[in-house]
Order: structure tokens, then sequence, then C-alpha cells
């Protein structure tokens, strides 16, 4: 039994009404992404960032050469909103991570473009990262990683619909 088995129990005995059984299944995800999150933070925190300056660099790092997309681009890639995305790319310009660099394509607009100390620190990062993230699945045989993540998509795509 573990932690929300313990609280199904009690609802079920407090309000046998209720058919508990979906939070149980939301309980585990939840508190399953607590625990991966803190364990992500510590390694990013090993590189002076947090998930939302990570989730910038790498954004433009997988982008690849010349690891720059315009602040729309980057918006909606890691879907925050417009001050949201300002807020984030102040900061990780102030500490020169990023740059605005003026966009060919569009004389009045500007891309934002990871500067060669950006690109060393998320290469580095995600190396990291990667590894840390296989270290919390490694309980998983990959068969059982593959049918998780069938089912895992599956549950997304159906509450991404409503």
């Amino acid at each position: 039994m573990d932690h929300i088995d313990h609280i199904l129990k009690q609802w079920r005995q407090e309000r046998p009404d209720l058919d508990v059984a979906p939070m149980g299944t939301i309980g585990r995800v939840k508190r399953l992404n607590h625990t991966l999150m803190r364990a992500m933070e510590k390694t990013w925190a090993k590189y002076g960032l947090t998930d939302a300056s990570f989730d910038v660099l790498a954004t433009l790092r997988r982008e690849g050469a010349p690891y720059a997309l315009s602040p729309s681009d980057l918006m909606a890639s890691t879907m925050v909103t417009s001050g949201t995305m300002t807020h984030r790319i102040h900061q990780l310009e102030k500490v020169g991570l990023i740059k605005r660099v003026k966009n060919p394509d569009d004389g009045r607009g500007f891309l934002i473009s990871l500067t060669q100390h950006g690109f060393d620190l998320i290469d580095e990062a995600v190396a990291a990262h990667v590894e840390t993230q296989a270290q919390l699945v490694s309980g998983l045989t990959e068969e059982q990683r593959a049918q998780l993540d069938a089912l895992l998509k599956q549950f997304l795509a159906g509450v991404e619909q409503e």
C-alpha cells in the first residue's frame, strides 16, 4: 500500500457513494511529477538554471544552428505568456546566456539567440539532465517505459482534447 492507497481507503470509508479511483490515478501522477521535478531542479541548479531558464536555453539549442528564434516562436514552443517570456529573456540576457540579434528575414524584428556561453552551458546541462532522467526511470524496464509512454500519451491526448 502506498500513500495514495491510504487516502483512497479513507475516502471509501467516508464516502462509499463516490468512485474515488480516478483520484488515485491523478494523485499518483501529481506526486510523481513533484518528485521528478525536485530531482531535475537539483540538476539544473548545478548549472545555475531553473526550470524556466533551462526550458528557454534547451528550446534554442534543439532548434539547431543558428540557435535562434523569434520571441513569438520561442513563446509558442515553451507555452508561456508574452509577459513571462519577456521576463525570461531579460534575465537570461542579463547573465549573458542569450542575446538579441537582428532578424535577417524581418528588418524590424529581432531573434533571441544563444551566446557561446549559453550554448556551452546548455550543452553541458542537457547532458546532465538526460542522465538524471535516465536514473529516474531506471526502475522500469524498456518495455515498461514503452507501455507507460503509450498510456500517458493516450491519457494526455484525451485530457488536452477538452
